[in-house]
């Protein structure tokens, strides 16, 4: 709460000045520091009087409006001082004098305008951070057994998130996980990313097989895109140590085990949702220690002088030491040097870590026996 508090008063201009409110006042009083020590070097009379109009302007730049006309009142008390000091106070010295306070108000006017659009971006900024939070909320470390971690890496400063979506989630039938992209980018982008993650949330603990939850979210997708837009998604359920996976037209997962990086490529090609996807499962038994990781296409395009990023080739050093969390971190950080900090596309990034369920605990059967069980 005191902070929040302390924040308001910087933002409303009276608490203590900002960090650039500091650099703004301590630029242009040095600025007028210069130009008094070469007047006073100069003589009696005031040559360089109507240098210090720059000062205020130099402090708008940076500072809060009250500062700026603090600058100029001051800098317009200098001149004054100046004029007067003069053995006759000429015209041109005393039509300096009136610019500087001229000066100073249009400064004032400037960083008035200036520190209203700052606000304004910053109030855009927060709630573009509580869209991420709604839209992709933050996974882990631990979902029903599995330690998970997600990434959001943003290709554009000005936006956090864009069109690619993931979500992990504990369910009856195991712990579940999407990762997705949508075609496109922007506003659209991210209200259709929203839709996929809300309808998946509710029907993840709804359907018993993988293939029922890729449909629903398939009808999901038709209802809310024009012809040519889509969405890729591999769907992930682990139960009682067994994997399985769907892929809708998606990067295949890569499976980390013992220092080796294994595709889990789909037994059949399947097309995005929203062109009516039929998926086959793949189903693996996992080893206590094998790690998983979901990505999105622009992991995959990352490139630098036409030569893309080999996460196959690194994906185990990067990946496997310390926790999910640390993996995903040097990932990124690996990623970013590789393309000199200039991404084309954003990255989604989720990996988790499969540590073993105990002997006495009864698997319940995989959500893919059920539905072959139902069909």
């Amino acid at each position: 709460m005191l902070s929040l508090v302390r924040m308001h008063a910087i933002q409303s201009g009276r608490g203590p000045l900002s960090p650039g409110s500091r650099a703004g006042l301590g630029a242009a009083l040095v600025l007028l520091a210069i130009i008094s020590g070469v007047e006073l070097a100069d003589g009696r009379w005031a040559h360089y009087v109507a240098l210090m109009v720059a000062a205020p302007f130099l402090a708008a730049a940076l500072a809060s409006w009250r500062v700026v006309l603090g600058v100029g009142a001051a800098a317009t008390a200098i001149g004054s001082a100046f004029a007067l000091a003069e053995p006759r106070t000429s015209l041109v010295t005393a039509v300096n004098v009136a610019g500087i306070a001229l000066a100073t108000g249009i400064a004032a006017a400037v960083a008035a305008v200036r520190q209203r659009q700052a606000e304004q971006i910053a109030e855009l900024s927060k709630l573009a951070a509580v869209a991420q939070q709604a839209v992709l909320r933050p996974l882990g470390p631990q979902v029903g057994t599995l330690a998970v971690a997600g990434r959001y890496i943003s290709s554009t400063a000005t936006a956090e998130i864009g069109g690619d979506l993931y979500e992990a989630i504990d369910t009856p039938y195991g712990v579940r996980m999407i990762i997705g992209d949508v075609r496109g980018k922007g506003l659209d982008a991210v209200r259709l990313a929203s839709i996929v993650l809300g309808s998946y949330r509710h029907v993840a603990y709804e359907r018993a097989d993988l293939r029922a939850v890729v449909a629903d979210l398939d009808r999901a997708v038709a209802r809310n895109v024009g012809d040519e837009d889509f969405v890729t998604a591999a769907l992930v359920e682990e139960r009682g140590g067994t994997l399985t996976i769907v892929n809708c037209g998606h990067p295949s997962p890569l499976l980390l085990r013992r220092g080796a990086v294994i595709p889990l490529e789909p037994p059949a090609p399947a097309p995005p949702l929203g062109f009516m996807p039929v998926v086959r499962p793949r189903v693996e038994r996992l080893e206590p220690g094998d790690r998983l990781l979901l990505f999105t296409d622009g992991l995959g395009e990352a490139r630098r002088d036409g030569e893309f990023f080999p996460t196959a080739d690194r994906a185990w050093r990067l990946l496997g030491h310390g926790t999910v969390g640390d993996g995903l971190a040097s990932l990124e950080t690996a990623l970013v040097e590789w393309v000199h900090g200039r991404l084309d596309d954003d990255i989604a990034l989720v990996l988790m870590e499969y540590a073993g369920h105990s002997s006495a605990v009864t698997a319940p059967v995989p959500s893919w026996e059920v539905g072959a069980a139902e069909g």
